[in-house]
């Protein structure tokens, strides 16, 4: 079964808002798993617009199914890695002045950056994701790296899954195909919700865990958390029809 990693960043978003410690990020982690997320994802930016690097090391202490820690790897990501040991370390080309990860990295520029970084990380004992586009050259680029996994960066599904989702799905099947005879593990994240996940996971069969927070936070207002959670946990394992 694909594996659900819920990404609290928007929690973090909305406690900073106010300040003080409400709603409290560490307690909705451990809600989380309580309530059947597999993993718990977070981003810790250098701005702390949302998560700080005093959550990094609470949620350390509590979280007990996969921690996923996701970022540009600089020295400051980098230390944070070392002194945490997450489960997973996803990488993103994102610098620390854009709004949210839109893009997903060129591994063949960015190939002595990225090799040298994963063969770090994976000194440290942390598996490696990289967060890439569906493009074949970049994945199988991606492979020589040493990256355990992939992150199918998946918003241009999400776009156009309304109006022609079996042309949105294509290239991520194909990526995914690849990626899998490769040897390599397959996540997927972005704009990901209740109305799209379950066609992805059919058409991927292959596919690891999905890191899902803005759709899944924005839903748990109107259903509430816990049964949100196991909605998307539900169309993981329905096939549509």
């Amino acid at each position: 079964m694909t594996r659900l990693s819920v990404n609290i960043n928007k929690i973090a978003t909305l406690r900073n808002a106010r300040g003080g410690d409400n709603p409290n990020v560490v307690q909705v982690a451990k809600d989380c798993e309580r309530f059947g997320a597999q993993g718990i994802t977070i981003h810790p930016r250098p701005d702390e617009r949302h998560i700080t690097t005093k959550d990094v090391y609470d949620l350390k202490k509590v979280v007990t199914t996969e921690y996923n820690i996701e970022g540009y790897p600089d020295d400051r990501f980098m230390k944070l890695l070392d002194d945490v040991h997450p489960e997973q370390a996803t990488l993103v080309p994102d610098p620390p002045n854009v709004l949210t990860s839109n893009a997903g990295w060129d591994t063949v520029k960015n190939f002595d950056l990225l090799k040298d970084i994963c063969q770090e990380i994976k000194a440290m004992g942390i598996r490696v994701s990289i967060f890439i586009e569906p493009d074949i050259k970049l994945i199988e680029k991606a492979a020589e790296l040493g990256t355990d996994r992939i992150e199918l960066y998946t918003e241009p599904y999400a776009s156009e899954y309304a109006t022609n989702k079996e042309q949105a799905v294509k290239a991520f099947a194909e990526a995914s195909k690849i990626a899998s005879k490769l040897g390599l593990g397959i996540n997927a994240g972005h704009d990901l919700s209740l109305e799209n996940i379950a066609y992805l996971k059919e058409q991927l069969p292959k596919l690891d865990e999905v890191s899902i927070g803005h759709a899944l936070i924005s839903d748990a207002l109107y259903y509430g958390l816990e049964n949100t959670i196991q909605l998307y946990l539900r169309q993981l394992r329905e096939k549509t029809k």
